[in-house]
């Protein structure tokens, strides 16, 4: 059993050494466009929200 774990791990860390990892300008930006479009889903479902809340109180109500 101990030897199937060193495998596991030894593999996993040539598994590491192949990956193609993004460079600092790339994960900057990536994350820049994530929370921006995060940001436009939120407002949009913010807007969303209201008006559905205007239209329920105000014709249902």
């Amino acid at each position: 059993m101990f030897s199937r774990l060193t495998s596991y791990f030894q593999e996993a860390q040539l598994e590491f050494k192949r990956v193609n990892w993004p460079t600092r300008q790339e994960t900057i930006r990536l994350t820049g466009m994530v929370i921006g479009l995060s940001l436009i889903f939120a407002v949009f479902l913010g807007v969303l929200d209201m008006v559905f809340n205007y239209i329920l109180v105000h014709y249902f109500i």
